[in-house]
Parts: C-alpha cells; structure tokens; sequence
C-alpha cells in the first residue's frame, strides 16, 4: 500500500515538473505582507527585521509626512526614532504645493522639529533643484519631476500613514511616493486633473476656503471657482464645514487625478529602490495635510510591510475594511474611493493584489 502511494507522488511530481509552468497559466503571483498589531517603536523595528534583507546600501532615505501645522493626527515621531537611529537613517520629504510652513524649506524644517523630528537629519530633496526622470507607455506622463537630492540615497523606506484623504479617497505608499517625491511643479501635473465641484446654498462666508486657496482662485457672495487659476489641490474640499466644495460629481476627473497619483508613483520606483511600511493607527478621513483634520473613524489596527507597493495597499484597504465592517471604508466617510490607486497600479504591473498576510506577534 505503502509503496503504490509513493509510487502515484511521484507520477504526480513528475506529470507536473514534465508540464512546467504553463500548468500554472492564470495563476495570479501572492506577495508576503507582514502585519503586527504592536503600534510601536518596538514593533517598527520588529517588522522591519521582515524585509531588511531587500535593503540595499548604506544611504538611507526614510519618506516620512512631518504633519501641517495644528493637525493632530498625524504619526508620533516615536515610533520611527528607534529604527532611524538604528539604520542612520534621513528623514526625506519634499515642499508642498500650497501656501503653508511646509511650502518653504526653512520653515519646513523647523515645522518637523517643532513635531517632534528632531531626532535625526532632515533633508528636503528639492531645496537645491529638480531632476526629470523618463516614462515610457504611460496615458498622462513622458516624464515625471522630483527632488534634486534624491540621487544620494541607495534605498528609500516608505514610511506611510494610512488614513483618508478628502480628493484621493485614502492616502497610502502610492500617495506618499508620488505626491511625496514630486516637485511643486510635479504636484501641480498631478492635481491639474482635479477640479472640485461647489455648492454654495450652504456657504455660510466663514472665509476659511479663502485662507486655503493659495492661488486666489475662490470667490464668495457667490461661491465660485475659477477654473483657469484652480490647481486642484482639494484644499477647499477639507477646510469647509459645511461641504461646499465636493470631489466632481462625475468622477471622471476624480480617476484621472487617482491615475496620474499611480503613474507618477510607478516611474519613481522604478528609478529609486524601496520598501514599504504603512501605519494604520489615527485612522483620520483626513490627510496629515489638513490642520484641523477630523477625529479617526476606526480604531488603531496595526503596522505592516512589504516590498511589494500594490500589496501592502490592498492589504491595508482589506483590514480598514474590515474594521469598518463594510465594502469601502473611505467611500463611506468621504464619500470618494480611492481603490482605482490600487486597481490602476496592479494595471500597470507594478505588484500584486493578492497577498499572504503573515501575522509576526504568532
């Protein structure tokens, strides 16, 4: 009996090393994301052990988000001070595109320190120029614009916190490399696509779209938006109280916005190394962009990782999810999704949807 068992293993092994892989035609690639409910420094460092080995060289970027001025939510610098100093990390970050602190390197970096960055160097990556990479085969972009300084580092950890984001639907790894590598003039060919919608039955002319607007580009009594100055930064969309300006109601310039996130996205990774680590913890409908983001909707879930961008978003999505008990967490409470960002990067081949979540606390 024994021996007719072997004997049909080895007919089995065989038939399928002798077919090869077209046997397995169809079959979609798993990518491993690891997951730890310790929100921690120490679980940073302990997740990170699961990928250090796909960390290249010595100069080390870590792309954090310092948070805006008055936001609250934004990631306790704590939790990432243990692995920086560990590795001699930088904290990398580029200037935004709006007025703000953060639009300036100077006041930048005194806003991070004032967070509490205060641990390790600072380098934001376009304070001394751009640089242009080439894209090939893409419906938006030939090339995208980033940060001069980029070039020093071998590997880039993405250290992204995964929440909501009143224009892009959530804001994860695709949102933190694109957005966050990209020069101001590379924000604006992202956000060109996105133009917000208003309503001003319910203005109310507390004037805080106005202070938002850094082009100038709102006027009230009655609300309108020029559209040649608008460079659709979704400012207005997070500040007002009474949700005049919304995400365009057709939702075609709303994807094609989600879809240059993802194609700016693609061409800096292909360019730069990295690894990815999302937190989801202060789990805010808001981006750490907006000072008076809202209060977090779900409770803290965890930390995960991967060298993989479309998986830890998918995975990160799925327990958000769950958590929230229904199909799209952001579509709910923002009333937009951004799982196009996920859809379309899968598109474009840049990792896979289907994941194995290891659980490292087990």
């Amino acid at each position: 009996m024994k021996k007719n068992y072997l004997l049909f293993l080895i007919v089995v092994f065989v038939t399928l090393f002798h077919v090869g892989p077209s046997c397995w035609e169809g079959v979609e690639p798993v990518s491993k994301v690891y997951f730890t409910k310790d929100i921690s420094s120490a679980g940073v460092l302990k997740i990170y052990e699961k990928i250090k080995d796909s960390v290249k060289g010595d100069k080390i970027g870590i792309k954090v988000h310092f948070g805006e001025e008055g936001n609250r939510y934004f990631l306790d610098p704590e939790l990432i001070k243990g692995l920086t100093k560990k590795i001699n990390a930088t904290l990398v970050e580029t200037n935004v595109l709006y007025e703000s602190k953060r639009k300036y390197t100077d006041s930048h970096i005194k806003l991070a320190k004032e967070h509490g960055f205060d641990f390790a160097p600072i380098d934001i990556l376009d304070s001394t120029g751009a640089v242009e990479l080439k894209a090939k085969g893409l419906k938006y972009f030939t090339s995208v614009t980033v940060g001069k300084t980029m070039n020093k580092y071998d590997t880039f950890i993405i250290y992204s916190h995964f929440k909501g984001h009143k224009s892009a639907g959530f804001g994860g790894a695709i949102k933190n490399v694109s957005m966050g590598f990209a020069t101001p003039k590379g924000k604006l060919a992202m956000h060109r696509a996105f133009i917000p919608d208003y309503n001003g039955k319910e203005c109310i002319n507390c004037g805080d779209c106005l202070k938002a607007c850094a082009p100038n580009a709102i006027t009230l009594k009655p609300v309108k938006i020029d559209k040649s100055k608008c460079i659709g930064c979704g400012k207005c969309i997070a500040v007002c109280p009474k949700k005049v300006y919304t995400v365009p109601a057709k939702n075609q310039t709303h994807e094609v916005f989600l879809e240059k996130l993802v194609e700016y996205a693609k061409v800096i990774s292909e360019n730069h190394h990295m690894v990815y680590i999302n937190v989801l913890a202060n789990i805010s409908p808001d981006c750490d962009c907006v000072s008076n983001a809202a209060k977090p909707f779900i409770k803290d879930i965890g930390i995960l990782a991967s060298t993989d961008i479309v998986a830890i978003e998918q995975a990160s999505h799925d327990l958000v999810d769950k958590m929230c008990d229904c199909e799209d967490a952001f579509l709910k409470v923002n009333k937009v999704s951004g799982k196009n960002q996920i859809e379309y990067a899968y598109k474009l081949k840049m990792g896979n949807k289907k994941y194995l979540l290891i659980d490292i606390d087990k």
